[in-house]
């Protein structure tokens, strides 16, 4: 039977990396994986082609969607995704289908193919159940919610910065929503079947630097292939819902 992995996390956690890594390091695992490309009305950002990363369409155009039969249109951190279930259909006839992004996204999409295929829903954090109940027990300690945020905040600040060198206003407003939003989607995690903690966002030189990737880039690897195999890992979480409620 076919299945669909659904791979989701906040913005730069590390899930563009882990999938290349995965591509590179497992090819014959990954070549059975035919990801789904979304709709996006966002820019491209450095190296992303369209078609491959997501379809980079007008706001417009993806609004009209909507009224189409057929799509899933949300909207993620102010921009607008949409999917197309038929062409989801489409590619799953060809192997097995991969998507890779927002976790609001990522649970929809649970939702519309948990009667037609085997889904393997997979959430990567950027903070472990460990830290968050140790957190939860400071009583002068700070809110997780705005540690979150922090953590991301610095994480999407690196990616940008090596993206573009020097940031535009509007770099720094879409940095500030993204990091904002990365707490909420956290309390997500939940509703999928497996969590990888995983320190090492996007900014790491951990995944690309050297041979191999190491420290968490190195584990989330390790557990996210295990997975894909149909293996069990040491290295996943399962959260429930009052985990960050």
């Amino acid at each position: 039977m076919k299945r669909f992995i659904v791979l989701s996390g906040p913005s730069c956690v590390g899930k563009g990396p882990l999938h290349t890594a995965f591509s590179n390091f497992y090819p014959e695992l990954a070549a059975n994986l035919k990801k789904l490309v979304l709709y996006n009305c966002r820019s491209p950002r450095p190296g992303e082609i369209d078609g491959e990363a997501y379809h980079f369409r007008s706001r417009e155009e993806i609004e009209g969607l909507r009224k189409k039969e057929g799509f899933i249109v949300l909207d993620v951190r102010g921009d607008l995704q949409a999917v197309d279930l038929q062409e989801a259909e489409r590619t799953l006839q060809a192997g097995d289908l991969f998507f890779e992004g927002n976790p609001f996204v990522g649970r929809k999409l649970q939702e519309a193919f948990a009667s037609k295929v085997t889904v393997l829903s997979i959430f990567l954090a950027p903070i472990s159940k460990e830290e968050i109940l140790f957190l939860q027990s400071q009583e002068r300690g700070r809110s997780l919610a705005d540690l979150v945020t922090d953590v991301m905040r610095r994480k999407l600040l690196r990616r940008t910065q090596r993206q573009k060198n020097i940031l535009s206003l509007k770099d720094l407003e879409n940095i500030e929503r993204r990091a904002a939003s990365a707490f909420t989607e956290l309390k997500e995690a939940w509703n999928f079947e497996y969590v990888i903690p995983n320190h090492d966002g996007e900014d790491s030189e951990n995944w690309d630097a050297f041979y191999y990737p190491l420290g968490d880039s190195r584990k989330a690897l390790l557990a996210f292939s295990d997975l894909v195999a149909g293996k069990a890992s040491p290295l996943v979480e399962k959260w429930d819902e009052r985990l960050l409620s």
